[in-house]
């Protein structure tokens, strides 16, 4: 007489893993919307699809994020914004204490106004992106992948063991750098474009799109780092709204 007792287990056990198994797949699903949404802010859905300049640097993706935002000035305001970022130029109009060593820039800086392809648009006093296309007024498109990263912290210790001061005290950005650095760098290719079009009552449209190749499959992408892409989306859509903020308050 036992079997209605075992019955009504295997049943309740059954139906608890049909519950997890739903519930895990619905957090999965919100996990994707949400970095989907994260993904598109601010998009037009033909945004997505539609080729940039920069596309080509990254032609093999496994991440592609693409944002727009409308900046009340016109595209020749917005443009100084963008070819003066970087660490130790302009800023990136985001968390600074997260990402330079000083508050970012609030007037257009004519010394930083003059950026050629090839040049260095650093991240860190060690390195950062390689400008790859600049089209004045229209078009940034900056670049880095894996290999660029091992060379800067080569360099970036070269340059250390030549200088008598560097030894006695190292800079904190290759101190931070430099266990990474000793590690093997997973391969990646990224870059990170923005792109400046006329908007309708003398504004502009600023789109920004990154493209990310890392190898790695396409859901675990998605899912493996969710902190990660939530944190990139946080600091990107502050540096959006630093460009516009400024832009609008200089031709105001």
């Amino acid at each position: 007489m036992l079997w209605p007792v075992r019955f009504a287990f295997k049943l309740l056990s059954r139906l608890g893993l049909i519950v997890v198994a739903g519930a895990a797949g619905f957090l999965t699903g919100l996990l994707l919307q949400a970095r989907m949404e994260q993904q598109t802010w601010g998009v037009d859905p033909a945004d997505v699809k539609r080729e940039l300049p920069g596309d080509e640097l990254v032609p093999v993706t496994d991440t592609v994020e693409t944002r727009t935002l409308r900046i009340d000035a016109p595209p020749e305001a917005v443009w100084p914004w963008l070819v003066q970022m970087g660490w130790g130029r302009g800023g990136w109009y985001s968390y600074d204490k997260m990402d330079m060593d000083r508050p970012s820039a609030d007037e257009i800086l004519e010394e930083f106004q003059d950026l050629a392809e090839g040049d260095l648009v650093p991240t860190h006093p060690e390195g950062g992106f390689i400008a790859r296309v600049v089209d004045p007024g229209r078009t940034l498109a900056l670049y880095l992948d894996s290999e660029l990263i091992q060379a800067q912290l080569e360099a970036a210790r070269e340059a250390a063991a030549a200088s008598a001061e560097a030894i006695v005290d190292t800079p904190p950005g290759l101190q931070a750098a430099g266990a990474v650095g000793d590690l093997a760098m997973p391969e990646f290719r990224a870059s990170w474009t923005f792109v400046i079009e006329p908007a309708p009552g003398d504004g502009s449209r600023l789109i920004e799109r990154m493209r990310v190749w890392t190898g790695r499959d396409g859901l675990v992408q998605q899912l493996g780092l969710p902190s990660f892409g939530l944190g990139v989306f946080l600091m990107t859509r502050k540096h959006m709204l630093g460009v516009k903020e400024r832009a609008e308050r200089h031709v105001s």
